[in-house]
């Protein structure tokens, strides 16, 4: 990708421009295409998988509790490319499943790129996207759990996905929102679970 996406629909339209032509899309792809310093779009794109219908696919939310972790992890140690296992950049997406999310959240995405400009900077200075990444790490150990829930991996993803897109559009006010997303998320399971 020639410049990095500044909002969610021109990164919604690169991952759809992947998939003509192909009958899978696997992560490695995507991840090449987006490239190996973009923890915000990659962030953004596993939120986007976990909220959409892709998320009905088996094992998704472990496939992207892994997926995160990985990204958060190598965030908190500060490095500006990241590593990822075969296993999961193996991972692939039918072209039609992958056509119809997209097209399920582009319009949304439209709705959400006309609010979000670069602000509250102090939310996505290097001390603050340490915390950002420990959250990510907290929010992807429970995706498993999440399961048990329903929606609440829907509501975590939709926060990954906003946590993203923060990262992307260096908008501090996302991420607040995100917080805010991750907490009622983590209130749900404990409510059910207690």
């Amino acid at each position: 990708m020639d410049e990095s996406p500044q909002n969610l629909e021109q990164l919604l339209k690169h991952v759809d421009g992947l998939a003509e032509g192909q009958e899978q899309v696997s992560m490695r792809a995507v991840v090449d295409s987006i490239g190996r310093r973009s923890f915000g779009p990659l962030l953004l794109i596993m939120g986007v998988m976990l909220f959409s219908p892709l998320s009905g696919i088996p094992g998704m939310a472990i496939f992207a509790g892994i997926f995160v972790m990985l990204i958060a992890l190598q965030m908190l140690c500060g490095r500006s490319n990241f590593w990822l296992p075969a296993f999961i950049l193996d991972r692939a997406v039918p072209q039609a499943r992958l056509r119809k999310a997209i097209g399920w959240v582009t319009p949304t995405a439209r709705r959400i790129d006309r609010l979000i400009k670069p602000r509250l900077d102090f939310m996505l200075q290097r001390t603050s996207t340490f915390l950002i990444a420990g959250l990510c790490v907290a929010v992807a150990a429970a995706l498993p759990l999440l399961e048990l829930v329903p929606f609440s991996s829907s509501i975590v993803g939709l926060a990954l996905a906003i946590m993203g897109l923060a990262l992307v559009a260096r908008d501090g006010l996302l991420v607040l929102i995100a917080v805010t997303l991750i907490v009622t998320a983590a209130s749900l399971v404990l409510s059910k679970l207690l």
